[in-house]
């Protein structure tokens, strides 16, 4: 009686070891994987494209910054179209960013105050034209609401000596433009427009706003 008592209780020893045992083997439950960025896309236009995209290549949390054609109504106009005047389209910047990392009031921020004027009637600069004019084509309904009502508060501020003229319109369409245009500040930093006109604005990003400049380019699509 003893003896199978002595075996119970080692048998009952035996298993709670191996239980023990067996619990501490389970496999742990990897990590997650942190989510992938919230992005947004929005399009800027600000005069020529190469300034636009240079900028905003220059600022931390954008994904890509795309030169293109926006808001006019001819099917995938080329360059010399476009600078025509004739295709109703602006030298656009489209602009994907992660939401995580900079916000729709930050990039708008960056426009009006470094990227370009927005006070200059279809023109910017040297160049002349309504393919040249201000306007932010947005996305949806928020980016939309948050435009009106930040050139709102330009105005009344009395920041700017002039009107804010920058056109609020609904993205319709955006063609990329050619690959020659795309990171053109970035590979021509000698050619004289560059120097003069885009340039300064980068310069202007990083002292005006060093929180969001990075020397890391972003992507263009």
């Amino acid at each position: 009686m003893m003896r199978g008592l002595t075996r119970g209780l080692i048998g009952a020893g035996v298993l709670a070891a191996v239980s023990a045992t067996a619990a501490a083997a389970r496999p742990i439950e990897p990590p997650h994987a942190a989510p992938p960025p919230k992005t947004q896309t929005v399009v800027f236009a600000g005069g020529c494209f190469w300034g636009i995209q240079s900028v905003f290549q220059h600022v931390k949390g954008v994904v890509s910054a795309t030169s293109g054609y926006a808001g006019g109504w001819k099917d995938k106009p080329d360059y010399e179209e476009v600078s025509s005047g004739a295709t109703g389209h602006a030298e656009s910047v489209r602009v994907v960013f992660d939401t995580s990392q900079v916000s729709f009031a930050d990039l708008m921020r960056v426009f009006f105050t470094v990227a370009h004027d927005p006070t200059q009637l279809n023109r910017q600069g040297p160049d002349v034209g309504t393919q040249y004019r201000s306007a932010i084509f947005y996305m949806n309904d928020e980016q939309k609401d948050m435009a009106q009502a930040y050139i709102g508060q330009l105005n009344a501020s009395h920041l700017y000596a002039k009107p804010i003229v920058t056109q609020v319109a609904k993205l319709k369409n955006f063609y990329r433009a050619e690959d020659y245009h795309q990171n053109y500040a970035e590979l021509h930093p000698d050619q004289p427009y560059i120097v003069i006109n885009d340039a300064p604005k980068v310069v202007n990003l990083k002292k005006n706003f060093p929180t969001f400049f990075t020397d890391k380019l972003a992507a263009h699509e």
